[in-house]
């Protein structure tokens, strides 16, 4: 009886494997994970955490001194212009806040929670930055101005 067990747990053992591919030479990578060492992974999530922290310089820096590493590159350029990005709605909110205060004072107060939602959405996007980087994943922030190419 226990022959018959094993013999029926193999069975259903080797028809998972000509399901699912019996080695994992069938299981596709992503074309982004491919090729990455973990230099340019540690320098994206280096990009990502220095752009929460000091804004615009260390992308800025990492875009100037490694020209030759493309993910680097295409990781520092998006953190730039997620950081442009976010000057320029600051700015429309600050002079929304300003029109909406001389008009009535608590209408002020709608851009000022929109700015307050902004900084998280900063906030957010730059830990989402850091995680796919880390993973050595592209990311990409769905609502950049791309400026920069």
């Amino acid at each position: 009886m226990p022959n018959l067990e094993k013999n029926s747990i193999n069975q259903s053992q080797s028809a998972a494997n000509d399901t699912f591919g019996s080695n994992n030479s069938s299981i596709v990578k992503s074309p982004t994970k491919m090729g990455l060492s973990q230099d340019s992974k540690n320098l994206g999530l280096l990009n990502w955490l220095g752009c929460l922290f000091t804004g615009f310089v260390v992308p800025l820096v990492l875009l100037l001194i490694k020209k030759e590493d493309s993910y680097v590159q295409s990781q520092a350029k998006e953190a730039l212009n997620m950081f442009i990005s976010m000057i320029f709605v600051y700015m429309g909110l600050w002079v929304i806040t300003i029109v909406f205060g001389a008009i009535f004072a608590p209408l002020a107060m709608i851009p000022l929670l929109l700015m307050g939602l902004t900084g998280f959405a900063f906030f957010i996007f730059c830990v989402l930055g850091a995680i796919k980087c880390s993973n050595g994943e592209n990311f990409k922030v769905p609502f950049n101005i791309r400026l920069l190419k």
